[in-house]
């Protein structure tokens, strides 16, 4: 097990520096930087000093090693167009981000699960089938038309909800949450429907699917024979045995609620990371830019280590090995 996790973990490292040098190579070859921070106006002596302090006018693999360096210490650079640190305003932004995934995470998942279960258990009844019915389209609709739907019924329709922003905030220890207003949990409702919705009908589906096939097992039978509780059955063993798949297939659709929150967050401008990652790309804010890459892959790495530690939890055969 501890032979495996290592592994696992020198892998993510290769990620990591991989990734460190995709930023680096856009961080390098996008924009001039000195007329970003300069302008257009500045003389020549002002553009070599600058040159100079940024480290560009030293050999490549020099400048790379550097980049990491700063990287490893928390510097990503100074934002060409907002002119202050990178890991500054990408702190302001992420608990915005962070909140709204986490909230589509638990959404996705209890639901997923809850109805991914029933259906499974009742696969003839009425109220299955329409579920199934309604699942397909969280499959099949893009992200913006659904989160532009909800916008049309609840925001402007029927007035329950915002339709954008993020509400009123409370600050607790430098930490900007949404989760202490009434405000800001009404702020929140839409966005994490619209960006949890795909992932909680393809964890049902998945669910549904790997549920059914364990139902059909021998040891389910004979358990059956027995006269072991339905409860116990369905529960203590057909649920447990398929949660690996859940587990893989949940942790990198988790990743992806951040990564990809781009969209939700446009749709309502939810002021998080995503939405100021559309923005440095507009304004071409190349340092902003290779911080999200690196923020994005640190992300996955991190998840896909904490799904390998839930392996081991969840199938005991990993334990020996």
């Amino acid at each position: 097990m501890l032979v495996h996790l290592l592994r696992r973990l020198g892998q993510s490292v290769l990620v990591l520096l991989a990734v460190s040098f995709i930023s680096f190579m856009v961080f390098r070859h996008i924009g001039d930087p000195t007329i970003s921070l300069l302008g257009e106006d500045a003389t020549l002596q002002e553009r070599e000093a600058l040159v100079e302090e940024l480290g560009f006018n030293k050999p490549v693999p020099l400048q790379y090693l550097s980049y990491v360096g700063k990287v490893l210490h928390g510097d990503l650079g100074i934002s060409y167009r907002l002119k202050r640190p990178v890991a500054e305003v990408i702190a302001e932004r992420l608990p915005a981000t962070l909140e709204l995934a986490l909230t589509a995470s638990v959404l996705a998942l209890l639901v997923g699960i809850v109805l991914g279960v029933y259906t499974a258990i009742r696969k003839d009844g009425w109220l299955s089938r329409t579920i199934m019915t309604v699942s397909l389209v969280g499959v099949s609709l893009p992200t913006f038309l659904i989160g532009i739907g909800l916008i049309y019924v609840f925001a402007v329709e029927l007035r329950w909800l915002p339709s954008f922003g993020r509400g009123q905030t409370v600050n607790i220890g430098g930490w900007e949450t949404g989760f202490l207003t009434a405000s800001g949990w009404a702020a929140l409702i839409l966005p994490a429907i619209t960006l949890g919705f795909y992932n909680m009908t393809l964890i049902m589906r998945l669910v549904r699917a790997e549920m059914l096939e364990v139902l059909r097992s021998d040891y389910i039978r004979f358990g059956r024979a027995r006269g072991l509780h339905d409860k116990s059955l369905y529960f203590g063993h057909a649920l447990r045995n398929t949660l690996i798949p859940v587990i893989t297939i949940a942790g990198l659709q988790i990743g992806s609620l951040i990564a990809f929150a781009i969209v939700t967050e446009t749709v309502f401008q939810w002021p998080g990371v995503g939405l100021l990652f559309i923005s440095s790309v507009q304004g071409v804010d190349v340092p902003l830019i290779a911080a999200y890459l690196m923020f994005i892959a640190l992300l996955y790495v991190v998840i896909n280590l904490f799904v390998d530690f839930l392996y081991v939890l969840v199938d005991p055969r990993l334990r020996k090995k």
